[in-house]
């Protein structure tokens, strides 16, 4: 098989001979993104938009490069010239779907989606797109009956399968997420996130000894251990094996020294455990890495709160309210802690 650079050389010595045919355009552009060479897929396809300022799959092409540099604009008004020359295109449509899904504009993002479809009803990739749109919406029912029809069209599309498991989960129905996480690991059996949305599940379904082999299966798939031990961790503690689960939020750290989230879940397990002065001790680690994180500023007030220092719990929640100040919770909470504080001392 030829090297993709001695075919991409062939191709452009083609098309110095044959500069007026397009074809060559294209199949460059095919090369250079096979390549993953994005500005050279865009200086072919501006070189073709310049010989044929209508090619609808240039065009596409060029608002699908934006897209990608996350110029929506740039990419959009691609896809507008696009629609103007072919406007019976379903990619088209679907491409501007995905812009306004970008802009979180739902309405507009809907109103594409569902042009696509008309014009091709078969695609399970527009279903999916549309379960995608209603999911970051957070309406879980809609979302779930849009990647069925997805998964209906391609029962092995390994997006969807993914998708809908994880809003199968969000609807606290564990057993069709377990069901379809198994089903992608069939197909992807070296993926260490399914493996570990697999013991995430399985933790929750109170299979113990199931869930710990997932997550071990996890971690000898991948040198990036940390958000497996994380979630380990979390499995440990749920089956309140606390030693454990904390020797495993200590080797995350260990991972990611300069990422918050182990420190905070640390902390937390001190604090349900009683263990003030270590939960605190924590929780300002955890500030030394994310120093202008409202919630471990709140969590930490909370621990002073509970240790009986509330001079220092109300310190930490000022700091909360500073970051955060159109917080309600943080607010209120702090409120509460001052009212509690002025009743104590009143004389």
């Amino acid at each position: 098989m030829e090297n993709l650079n001695e075919r991409i050389s062939a191709l452009t010595l083609k098309m110095a001979k044959e500069p007026q045919n397009i074809e060559n355009y294209h199949e460059l552009s095919e090369l250079y993104l096979e390549q993953k060479n994005y500005d050279k897929v865009m200086s072919v396809l501006d070189s073709l938009l310049s010989i044929k300022p209508d090619d609808v799959q240039a065009l596409v092409g060029m608002g699908t490069m934006w897209f990608y540099e996350r110029d929506f604009r740039k990419s959009l008004s691609y896809y507008n010239k696009a629609l103007e020359v072919n406007p019976k295109n379903y990619l088209i449509y679907y491409n501007m779907g995905n812009v306004f899904a970008e802009w979180k504009n739902f309405d507009k993002a809907l109103f594409y989606y569902n042009r696509a479809i008309d014009l091709n009803s078969t695609n399970p990739e527009i279903y999916n797109a549309i379960a995608l749109l209603y999911q970051d919406n957070e309406d879980f029912v809609e979302a779930k009956a849009y990647y069925e029809k997805a998964l209906s069209l391609d029962p092995e599309n390994v997006n969807a399968l993914i998708d809908m498991g994880n809003v199968c989960f969000k609807l606290y129905d564990y057993e069709t997420a377990l069901k379809l996480f198994k089903k992608v690991f069939v197909l992807a059996p070296d993926n260490e996130l399914i493996a570990v949305c697999i013991g995430n599940t399985l933790t929750l379904l109170k299979e113990r000894e199931q869930a710990y082999a997932y997550f071990e299966k996890a971690l000898k798939m991948t040198d990036d251990k940390y958000r497996i031990y994380i979630c380990y961790a979390i499995s440990l503690s749920e089956f309140k094996e606390y030693d454990i689960a904390e020797g495993m939020f200590k080797r995350a750290i260990e991972c990611e020294p300069k990422k918050s989230d182990a420190y905070v879940l640390l902390a937390n397990l001190y604090s349900n455990k009683g263990l003030f002065k270590e939960a605190i001790e924590i929780y300002r680690k955890g500030l030394q890495v994310d120093p202008n994180n409202a919630e471990i500023f709140s969590l930490l007030g909370n621990v002073h709160y509970l240790n009986n220092d509330i001079e220092q719990a109300i310190q930490s929640y000022r700091a909360s309210i500073s970051i955060d100040p159109t917080n309600d919770e943080y607010r209120l909470i702090y409120s509460q802690v001052i009212e509690d504080f002025l009743t104590s001392n009143e004389v």
